[in-house]
């Protein structure tokens, strides 16, 4: 059951299986063991979504699950393991600005789920506050996460300290933004395609949550 699962999900998210996997018995057969650890870690993280989908009963898009699997493996395998934000300055900037619109998304599927998928329950433009509220308070508490790890285990999350938290916010203020205004122009009943797209399929396939929804 879980290998057909598995072969069901999009192309880049097998590719990118495929490339951990190599990548955890090359790392255990040259004894690197932190690139192994960090291989088996990627894996068990990208699988999370698979397993959520399972456990709370929702479907995700498929495009948005290849996102989550393509992030984890850019921010863990990529960006630790082999180095990338000191090798690329804009690594950081590109992973905050796409992780904070995707926070707008799923805070917006949040809000709009407590609705029931009523659109004319709340107005438009304070569903997308609460979103990108959602969002940017998420990415202020990564940021205290990554100050309390560098306090205590001596790690160097931050960077450059302020200046790297301070752009690393506002970066994420910048994508909650555009992932809420997302959400509005579809309570406008604006569709675009691309994000709006994604939140029409997501609602779509999880129909028994917006059950007031409507066109």
């Amino acid at each position: 059951m879980w290998m057909r699962r598995l072969r069901r999900q999009p192309l880049v998210v097998q590719a990118i299986w495929t490339v951990l996997a190599v990548a955890c018995l090359a790392a255990l057969v040259t004894g690197r063991w932190y690139l192994a650890f960090v291989s088996v870690a990627t894996i068990m993280l990208s699988l999370l979504p698979v397993l959520f989908q399972d456990r709370f009963g929702i479907r995700l898009p498929m495009r948005f699950l290849a996102w989550i699997v393509i992030f984890v493996f850019a921010t863990i395998f990529l960006g630790e393991a082999f180095d990338f934000y000191n090798w690329l300055w804009w690594w950081d900037v590109v992973l905050h600005g796409s992780s904070a619109v995707a926070l707008g998304l799923v805070g917006f599927l949040f809000v709009f789920m407590l609705f029931e998928g009523d659109r004319y329950a709340a107005p438009a433009w304070a569903v997308a506050f609460v979103s990108f509220c959602f969002a940017l308070s998420v990415g202020a508490m990564w940021e205290v996460f990554e100050f309390a790890m560098d306090q205590i285990f001596g790690l160097n999350m931050q960077k450059s300290g302020l200046m790297d938290t301070m752009w690393d916010l506002i970066v994420d203020m910048i994508g909650a933004g555009i992932g809420a205004f997302a959400g509005f122009l579809h309570l406008k009943g604006i569709e675009l395609g691309g994000l709006t797209g994604v939140l029409q399929e997501f609602i779509q396939k999880n129909r028994r949550f917006f059950r007031k929804f409507r066109r």
